[in-house]
């Protein structure tokens, strides 16, 4: 099933700010919200021959590793890899929740960004159990960041608000709706995989305006030091996201050399171009308000996302 996105509600919204943003945001939930637990029959056998992702989006395509396997190895792989982004993408999306909810914990309860912040967090948990039943299906197991980068990612949870929090929801969001169109309509990948996209894709258009709509709410007026340690903290989040996207247990658990696969996916220039291409976007909108800084860049570039 090809489901075509609509964006026509999403692209013509202006910046009016959030509760004018998000009411129309709400009428846009109630009438193309999706879900994946009645729309994907989970218990259709895979296709031997399909891949997880994109083979472009693989972090080993183009390496002297991608040029040695078969296909067969090659379609673990990115089965593997695809699991592993997702199962990232569930972490994230828990810290996600915790920063809004906190954030509209005595908010306007009547008004509608209250609303599409709840929304949002309904979205966020059937995205969690979609992401989790595609993983158990494609690989049978999940992945999660190591033990550092777990309290770490408890600490953000703790700290982040304002432009910081929504900025971070922001740059999650951005990088991997960016991957997820490159794939969704490769007749290439599993379908039940292009449906996750699909329904992620769609969904995420609605969260991606809303956090925009806080940042630059967040951001109006606010003094140089603020700015500048918002930019850092925001950029250090993304490093965290983005350099935990692929865990190195899932190159074992495809049969790889772990080690081996690590050094040449760091190596790979074509997957940081394909990671900087997914960034463009993001990276014009933090300049657009201010939050770009030369120290915040640095880690962006050490991502390879700038």
């Amino acid at each position: 099933m090809t489901v075509t996105v609509n964006n026509d509600v999403l692209t013509s919204l202006q910046d009016d700010g959030p509760n004018e943003v998000s009411e129309r945001l709400l009428a846009s939930a109630a009438r193309l919200s999706r879900n994946a637990m009645t729309e994907i029959d989970w218990s259709l056998p895979m296709d031997p021959d399909k891949y997880g992702c994109s083979p472009e989006w693989s972090s080993l395509y183009g390496t002297d590793y991608w040029n040695e396997m078969s296909e067969e190895q090659r379609i673990s792989l990115t089965r593997h890899e695809f699991a592993s982004i997702m199962c990232i993408g569930i972490w994230f999306e828990m810290i996600l929740q915790e920063m809004v909810v906190r954030d509209q914990y005595l908010g306007q309860y009547h008004s509608p960004e209250f609303q599409f912040a709840l929304t949002e967090i309904a979205d966020e948990c059937r995205h969690s159990i979609m992401f989790a039943k595609a993983s158990e299906k494609m690989v049978g197991r999940s992945y999660r960041p190591g033990r550092t980068v777990g309290r770490l990612g408890k600490f953000f949870k703790a700290t982040a608000k304002n432009e910081v929090a929504y900025a971070g929801i922001l740059v999650a969001e951005e990088v991997l709706d960016v991957f997820q169109r490159g794939c969704m309509r490769d007749d290439r990948v599993l379908p039940f995989i292009r449906t996750v996209n699909e329904i992620h894709v769609l969904e995420e258009s609605r969260h991606m305006k809303f956090a925009r709509e806080e940042v630059r709410e967040s951001v109006q007026g606010i003094g140089r030091f603020r700015r500048q340690f918002s930019a850092l903290y925001v950029a250090l989040g993304a490093y965290m996201i983005v350099t935990n996207l692929i865990q190195p247990q899932a190159y074992a658990d495809a049969g790889l050399d772990a080690d081996r696969a690590v050094a040449e996916a760091g190596a790979n220039a074509h997957f940081h171009s394909m990671i900087r291409s997914s960034c463009a976007h993001l990276m014009e909108f933090l300049d657009e308000v201010g939050l770009l800084t030369k120290p915040a860049m640095r880690y962006y570039r050490a991502a390879h996302m700038l």
